[in-house]
């Protein structure tokens, strides 16, 4: 098991920019591991915009059954994780 540590990106995470920056180096973990922990400690904010763009948006690489058995989160405050499970919601309603 690998972990992904965020918090090297900043305790507040807000932008698309950032979000896609993140993604694009967390999609080679996921890929190249059987599972990954995402972990979010001493994150304080993980704004829709990021969440959607860093999480969300590997739906549209992969299912949301193979995302959930090959990623798992630690570290996530109540408000972060409701950013997180919103974006993932609205972009599986949305994906084909």
């Amino acid at each position: 098991m690998v972990t992904f540590t965020f918090r090297k990106y900043g305790k507040n995470l807000g932008t698309r920019p950032l979000g896609k920056l993140v993604r694009e180096q967390l999609l080679p973990v996921i890929e190249q591991n059987e599972c990954v922990v995402l972990d979010f400690t001493d994150v304080n904010v993980v704004s829709n915009s990021f969440a959607d763009e860093c999480i969300a948006k590997l739906l549209l690489t992969m299912s949301l059954s193979e995302l959930k058995s090959r990623t798992t989160f630690r570290g996530l405050n109540p408000v972060a994780s409701e950013s997180i499970l919103t974006a993932l919601r609205r972009r599986h309603l949305t994906t084909p």
